[in-house]
Parts: structure tokens; sequence; C-alpha cells
């Protein structure tokens, strides 16, 4: 169950630049976004990096530097070629992959670092979430210069904030208090407060499948499922992973599969459907792993990245094998 992959794995290595987010273009295929900072992001710069995947490995097509370290990135989900990050120093930057120069637009308000950001995939929307440091989520439309609004009402850092997949002007945040929180943009305020963990809560995730369904990765190791419809208890606990986990994501082509990625530098996969939820460890970093990704275009691809200064995108066996 450990780090063999169904194919080859393609790395980048980019020195001096420690990853903290990948995530696969919903347009190009194989076209890889990865947000970066130099020295884990405590001082220094950060770059964003856009990769093309060729036969003998992946290419940088274009790279961004930005003055403070980036810790996410979303891609647009109505023009190709658009991504926002954020940074250390409470800013959103738009930037264009069409212009080889500095960002597009720079949004700051957040008073500290931003370490999460999503854009809607609602259709007709222009909505993009961060969430922050400074405890608040600020909802963006990037055509206005200003943020929209400000949510408050998480007691410790935010590290994760994720649009619903299904529900018009939903989105779930996850904090360091403790708690998985879920908003309504009209309602502008928080409609369900989800005490999670027993932990610092690092990231969340909806279900592509079922609209009631989130998962929660927090720094207690464990991974939790949460049917919105009644969260008094997980609907399910995956534990393995040794460290905290970093990021978790589910697969947009199996309803009961995910992945995790972890300070103890591995990244799993899991049915939370089976009596044995681990399907595979992937172990093939030597630092801690904080981006993850799963192709919408391919149903076995996966990105990640690390603070070894590399970025690989391989096929677990697990996701190359029929479950």
């Amino acid at each position: 169950m450990s780090a063999a992959h169904g194919g080859s794995v393609r790395t980048l290595r980019v020195p001096g630049r420690h990853g903290y987010a990948a995530e696969f273009s919903p347009y190009l295929p194989g076209r890889l976004a990865c947000a970066a900072a130099q020295h884990y992001g405590i001082a220094g710069c950060g770059t964003l990096l856009i990769l093309d995947q060729e036969e003998s490995g992946l290419r940088i097509f274009r790279s961004f530097d930005w003055n403070d370290g980036l810790f996410d990135v979303t891609w647009s989900e109505n023009n190709e070629h658009v991504l926002v990050t954020c940074s250390g120093d409470g800013s959103l930057q738009l930037w264009d992959t069409a212009k080889p120069t500095g960002p597009l637009q720079v949004y700051k308000e957040h008073a500290q670092e931003v370490y999460s950001v999503d854009w809607s995939q609602t259709r007709g929307e222009h909505l993009v979430v961060s969430g922050s440091w400074d405890q608040t989520v600020k909802l963006w439309d990037p055509n206005v210069g200003k943020s929209l609004c400000t949510f408050r009402g998480h007691e410790s850092v935010i590290y994760s904030t994720i649009w619903s997949p299904h529900i018009p002007g939903c989105f779930a945040s996850a904090s360091g208090d403790q708690t998985l929180r879920i908003w309504d943009v009209k309602a502008a305020g928080v409609r369900i407060v989800v005490p999670a963990h027993q932990a610092e809560v690092l990231s969340c995730d909806w279900c592509k499948y079922n609209e009631n369904l989130l998962v929660t990765g927090a720094v207690d190791c464990s991974l939790r499922g949460w049917d919105l419809r009644n969260v008094r208890q997980p609907v399910f606990e995956l534990l393995g992973h040794t460290y905290a986990i970093r990021r978790v994501k589910f697969s947009p082509f199996h309803s009961s599969v995910l992945a995790s990625c972890s300070y103890d530098f591995t990244v799993r996969f899991w049915n939370f459907s089976k009596p044995d939820p681990l399907l595979e460890i992937v172990d093939h970093h030597t630092e801690f792993t904080c981006g993850l990704d799963l192709s919408l275009q391919s149903p076995t691809q996966v990105a990640d990245c690390a603070w070894d200064e590399t970025i690989k995108i391989y096929d677990p066996i697990c996701l190359t094998v029929p479950a």
C-alpha cells in the first residue's frame, strides 16, 4: 500500500521555493498552478508557478513573483487564463497567464496573512472567498476593487475557505478555533457551527456527490466526515496520519474516495465506505506536504507539492485499478 504509482511520476524541483498549494486548471488538461514561498513562508517572497505536463516531465509555462509568501491559489471559473493567489502580507493577487508581468489587481484588506482563497463554481457568479489569520472571511468580486462583505465569528486563525459545489452562495470554513462553519452569503452570516475536532482544523472540503457531506482534517491527525443534517457526531473518522493533516480533497470521480496530505510527509487515499478505508499511502516527499489536488479531467491523476521544493504529478495505483 506504499509509494508505488500506476505510471511515471513527473517531478519539478524549484530551488528555494517551498510549495503550499497546487491546483489543476478546470479548463486545460495537464495545466497546474502552484503557490510557493521562500524560507517556508516565514520570510521572503513568493512565486506562482504555472506548469504544463510533457512526456519528459513538467515544464514551467509561466512564473510570477510576489513580495511575500503565497499560501493558496484558485483558478477562475470563467476565464482559463486568470487565477487568484493570497499571501502573507494580507493581500490577494489577480494574475493573467496571457500577460507575463505582475498582477492585474491587488486586493489588500485583511489585517494578517491570507491562508485560503477559492473561486465559486456557480455559473453566472464571479465570487471569491478568502480566509485569514485575522479571523475573518471576505467575499470578493474580482471586477470590484474592494470586498463585498466580511464574515466574522471564528475565534482563531482561518485556514480554509471552500465554496459548496452544490448550493449557490454557500461556503465552508475551517479554523484554529476547532470548528467547521457553514456560511450563507445572502444571509451574510453563519448557518451551522460544527465543533469538529478538539484540535485546530486546517482543511475542509465538500463532497462532489452529496451536498450535505463535508470532510475536515486537523492537527489531531484525523479526518472526519460531517452530514450537515445532523452534526452531533461525525459520519466517519479516518485515522492513520501521524502528524497534522494539512489538506484534504474529495475525488471528483468517486463519491466515497478522498485524499489527504500531511506534515508526516505522506499523501493518503481513502474510501470511507469500506470497512478498511485506507487505499494507499504515497510517500515520495521528504518534507511537510502542503498542496494536493485531484484532476478534474483525468480520473487517475493527482498533483501535490511540499516543502522539499518539489511539485509532483502522478497516478496512484488505487485510482488506476477499479475500486
